[in-house]
């Protein structure tokens, strides 16, 4: 072999040691590709928002989503169907079609919301005396292109949710409340629970880390979500209380409060406790027939000498009264010896115990719908002698008990409002405005159910101003009543 092929066979083995070498760093710059498209991938995919319901990725409810600085809006209705609710316009109560209300169901309970307003109505449906009960969230129900949004933790306590935020990794996690008390389960047998209670109001405490459990012998407890026990499983009935936090503990007939940590906060001494209103903290206190009021500590408000405290506000669905124990924000019906009167939040007496009744139900006129309070002026029907008038806050009579009937009707979403006295109708509120009585402020809610003491106060100096009640049918202001017969 020659100089030349010598040199050929050597370059050519050469070529053949050197081909793997490139091939193995063709593989390590591609994998190092691979690996960085992985990385980038997975970068982008952690960066980018994903919503989990119940543990399951929901591309749809992620795009309802409105961020505004740190508040999460979501749209009421949209989100509705999958959280288990349906979802409709206007209120409950009402039934309207209007766009600046909503509520959603359930199988359970209804909920209300009212724009510009951070105040949810919520009902049972599955108990027929069951009372409204309402919560807030930190921001108002507002309009984004039409629709009705809530901040998350709106959508919390209306759709009885966890709704968890980590801005971090960028996830959004929402579980449903049957959903976290099924996952609890192992938990109870663990402990040697029977059962969870199955009671819907008791399940919510759930949202306070406590499970309402049930034992062997069917005695009653509260643990917390480690097992530990809060409240000891010896009471005939345990109720959680979802508007306070706390827990309404029986036994041999006698119930008391109980909080959430297991301190007692009312003895269990009396016959029966039924919470009146959340922001005013108190409670009707029920023994041997007669009825009461104490707060939140178990201080006596009221003695418990009455018949009623309270009245039924099943008639006045159209008025707007969400709660029968408090009208106009401040003011309570109490029945004693056959009379009714008003007592204040804290059980002084603003109107004797004289009249018949509280609201006019409508009989004779079709057109006529049943009235309790005219909210706009903060006045609330009284009866006497099959007579009506009307009171304002501060007790005083800015229409005396002479007027035939007190009804409303509604045209066109909108309410009118009117008395009759000896076969002449008129126009309630314009007569409330030539005699002085104001118009409050309510945004966007019934003054009966508004939380705005303001208005209230407000009222109260414009009415206290207006001269002494004067009787309709004084020949000294029929110029007045003409006036005000003319606004019809």
């Amino acid at each position: 072999m020659n100089i030349i092929d010598e040199s050929f066979v050597e370059k050519k083995v050469q070529k053949k040691k050197l081909l793997p070498k490139i091939i193995i760093a063709v593989v390590i710059v591609l994998l190092i590709c691979i690996i960085g498209v992985i990385i980038a991938l997975a970068y982008i995919d952690n960066s980018t928002l994903k919503v989990y319901i119940n543990g399951s990725i929901n591309s749809k409810v992620k795009d309802m989503l409105v961020f505004e600085g740190d508040t999460i809006y979501v749209p009421i209705r949209d989100i509705a169907s999958y959280l288990g609710y349906e979802s409709y316009n206007g209120d409950y109560s009402t039934k309207s079609e209007e766009k600046n209300k909503c509520y959603i169901q359930s199988e359970y309970e209804i909920a209300n919301f009212v724009l510009n307003s951070n105040k949810i109505y919520k009902l049972e449906t599955q108990e027929s005396n069951s009372e409204y009960e309402y919560f807030y969230s930190k921001k108002p129900v507002k309009s984004i292109n039409g629709k009705l949004y809530i901040s998350s933790d709106g959508i919390e306590q209306a759709f009885n949710v966890s709704f968890a935020y980590n801005a971090e990794k960028q996830r959004i996690y929402i579980y449903t409340m049957d959903n976290l008390i099924n996952s609890y389960q192992n938990l109870i047998l663990d402990n040697n629970y029977a059962n969870i209670s199955e009671e819907f109001n008791d399940q919510k405490a759930i949202f306070e880390k406590r499970l309402v459990v049930v034992d062997t012998e069917d005695q009653m407890g509260v643990i917390d979500l480690d097992g530990k026990s809060v409240i000891e499983p010896k009471y005939d009935k345990v109720q959680y209380i979802p508007q306070t936090g706390d827990f309404l503990a029986e036994s041999n007939g006698k119930v008391g409060i109980i909080s959430k940590d297991g301190s007692m906060k009312v003895q269990l001494m009396y016959d029966s406790l039924q919470l009146m209103d959340r922001d005013a903290g108190l409670y009707v206190a029920g023994r041997e027939d007669k009825y009461g009021i104490i707060d939140i500590k178990g201080n006596t408000k009221l003695y418990i000498e009455n018949e009623q405290v309270g009245m039924d506000i099943s008639n006045f669905e159209k008025n707007d009264i969400r709660n029968k124990y408090i009208l106009l924000n401040s003011l309570i019906p109490v029945k004693r010896n056959g009379f009714w009167g008003l007592v204040n939040t804290n059980g002084q007496t603003v109107v004797d115990f004289k009249y018949d009744g509280f609201g006019y139900i409508a009989s004779s006129n079709k057109d006529a719908l049943n009235l309790l309070v005219i909210p706009n002026y903060n006045v609330i029907v009284v009866k006497k002698d099959n007579k009506y008038g009307l009171i304002n806050t501060s007790g005083q009579e800015v229409l005396q008990v002479i007027a035939d009937d007190i009804y409303m009707t509604i045209e066109s979403n909108k309410t009118y409002y009117y008395f009759n006295v000896l076969d002449k109708r008129y126009d309630a509120e314009g007569w409330l405005d030539l005699r002085g009585v104001k118009q409050v402020q309510t945004n966007g809610e019934s003054s009966s159910s508004s939380s705005n003491t303001t208005n209230t106060s407000k009222n109260e100096t414009n009415t206290a101003n207006v001269n002494n009640t004067v009787d309709v049918n004084n020949t000294e202001n029929s110029s007045v009543e003409e006036d005000s017969n003319q606004t019809e």
